[in-house]
């Protein structure tokens, strides 16, 4: 990973530069990722979860492999050079695992980090922050900085056998909850110096003791708290002045910059300045499948007006039936029934997004798409519930196709994060 190294050494010399991670597995998500990073000229970091990709599949059904295999395919197909798409895991660790005794979840950690690396992954998010059945609670910081080295080491051990570039690590802690809070925020603790001081310190001495002093310098990034977040329907904003003291915590530390994750739905202004104080690594996961949604939603609008359109998709219906008949990705998060619809539909932790993949759902997707292929869109619609990209048609931007309109709206999403970056 020296291209990533590299733009994170030229962050510490003071440019304003850093690099963006799209944590999504949609594939209309990832190619219009692709296109922007084809127009721009610049990389695309990917990563995966634990819980999206993992051994036994986990909730996309594919293991790292498969994961590589099917990003890669988007990019063939995109024209964008293999060589420019980064892949990482996020979230590594026993977190799938974590009702099992700390053995048997650790156990599959091991060959989770395992696979990842095989596979190619060479961003490696280490996250032992769980406890497991029978742990302490919460878990001693040491705790978990040896299980992270446990890790590193199983790490280091795959990519020696398997070759390429040397992977690098991202630790840390105070890991927000992925996909947003369930409850609603008012406002959040960044984290502290001291706190951000002791995880490095705490890791530095368990990779000495784990014999990983090698791999150590390949240590990048630490996860931390920056003060933003969002739930089901309000976004936490990211204010410098409460993280000025962390901010200047790591300015002069050589090796490490911060990384934030839940910057989803912040404002390019907001990005652009979390950026300049060093959380050189901003990833976005719901707010761009969030964008797909609206997106979407909008095609099926001007699909309802539409005349002569005799079997229409009736995607929106199709989808919130789905989701009442198949709660389990939301039952656990959205727990007021009075808005339960607007939540299902509208809520900025999007659980919607798990359910894209479902065959009724796909369907529905794919007959819209179809159903305006077949006929010129009128741009009085477009104009009506897709106004950002009527402007950019009249500007002659984009293209005038529902394939268009759909890979603009999605990038409407990625692009402040690609300016903040630096592109």
């Amino acid at each position: 990973m020296k291209a990533l190294t590299d733009i994170l050494a030229r962050h510490k010399r003071g440019e304003g530069v850093g690099i963006y991670s799209l944590c999504t597995a949609h594939p209309w998500v990832i190619e219009a990722a692709m296109h922007e990073a084809m127009n721009t000229g610049t990389p695309l970091l990917i990563e995966a979860t634990c819980n999206q990709v993992n051994q036994y599949g986990g909730y996309t059904g594919m293991r790292p492999a498969d994961f590589r295999e099917f990003v890669h395919a988007i990019a063939d197909r995109v024209g964008l050079a293999r060589a420019r798409v980064w892949l990482g895991g996020d979230h590594l660790g026993p977190n799938v695992w974590q009702k099992e005794p700390a053995e048997t979840a650790l156990t599959r950690a091991d060959e989770l980090v395992a696979q990842y690396v095989a596979a190619g992954f060479r961003k490696i998010h280490l996250d032992c922050s769980m406890a497991c059945a029978g742990d302490p609670t919460p878990l001693p910081e040491h705790l978990i900085a040896a299980r992270a080295a446990r890790l590193a080491q199983v790490a280091e051990y795959t990519w020696q056998k398997a070759g390429g570039e040397a992977p690098v690590y991202v630790i840390g802690t105070e890991v927000p909850i992925p996909g947003g809070a369930a409850e609603e925020l008012q406002q959040l603790a960044v984290t502290s110096p001291r706190a951000a001081a002791l995880t490095i310190e705490t890791h530095r001495q368990a990779f000495a003791a784990a014999g990983l002093e090698s791999a150590w310098p390949r240590v990048i990034a630490l996860v931390v708290q920056p003060g933003v977040e969002f739930d089901l329907h309000k976004v936490v904003d990211y204010q410098p002045d409460k993280a000025r003291e962390l901010k200047t915590s790591v300015e002069g530390d050589p090796q490490f910059v911060f990384e934030a994750h839940s910057t989803d739905y912040q404002t390019p202004d907001n990005l652009a300045a979390l950026v300049r104080d060093h959380f050189a690594i901003l990833k976005v996961g719901p707010g761009a499948t969030f964008a797909l949604r609206e997106t979407l939603w909008a095609l099926a609008a001007i699909e309802d007006a539409m005349p002569g359109i005799e079997n229409p998709s009736r995607l929106p219906a199709v989808a919130l039936r789905v989701m009442r008949e198949n709660p389990q990705q939301w039952s656990g998060h959205y727990h007021d029934a009075a808005n339960e619809s607007l939540d299902l539909a509208y809520s900025l932790s999007d659980r919607i997004r798990y359910y894209w993949p479902h065959p009724e759902v796909t369907r529905a997707c794919g007959k819209l798409l179809e159903n305006l292929r077949s006929r010129p869109l009128p741009l009085t619609l477009v104009s009506q519930y897709l106004p950002r990209q009527y402007a950019a048609l009249r500007a002659r931007e984009i293209d005038p196709s529902v394939d268009a309109l759909l890979r603009d709206g999605v990038a409407q999403s990625i692009r402040p994060y690609v300016r903040a970056c630096g592109a």
